[in-house]
């Protein structure tokens, strides 16, 4: 009897310490570390997607995004004004004027308040900047 209760726990010894370690490890590992629990994929150093380069970005994306930080960093008269010659140097920018002209205006009134962003409205895309400040001004 003393042998085999020695063998089991000689057993036991070796067993264990290995069951603990790998039940761990893979707790562990279905943790989610991230703060956004709506994506629960878990991503490895060896994804299939890490050496992907970026979508490029279009080309009325990139120039909302000029138009945006030029509105902040100047005002948006003259953010408005290189929108209009934007659209007059590529006309195939013209068909998302309306929306870029509309977030300009969005982001007036929130760096202007709605009043001021309204002094800077232009005839520019059919008034579009102008919707975008009363869209902006009506939700606040």
């Amino acid at each position: 009897m003393t042998h085999t209760a020695r063998r089991i726990g000689r057993t036991l010894a070796l067993v264990l310490p290995v069951v603990l370690v790998l039940s761990g490890t893979l707790a562990v590992a279905r943790v989610p570390w991230a703060a956004d629990h709506s994506d629960s994929r878990i991503l490895t150093a060896s994804s299939d997607t890490a050496s992907v380069p970026a979508i490029a970005r279009t080309p009325q994306d990139t120039l909302r995004d000029q138009l945006l930080v030029e509105l902040q960093e100047k005002d948006p008269g003259i953010a408005l004004t290189h929108l209009q010659r934007r659209i007059e140097e590529r006309p195939s920018l013209a068909r998302h004027c309306m929306s870029i002209a509309r977030a300009l205006g969005r982001a007036a009134v929130a760096a202007y308040g709605p009043t001021r962003a309204q002094s800077f409205t232009r005839p520019v895309c059919d008034t579009s900047f102008a919707y975008g400040v009363s869209q902006q001004t009506a939700g606040s």
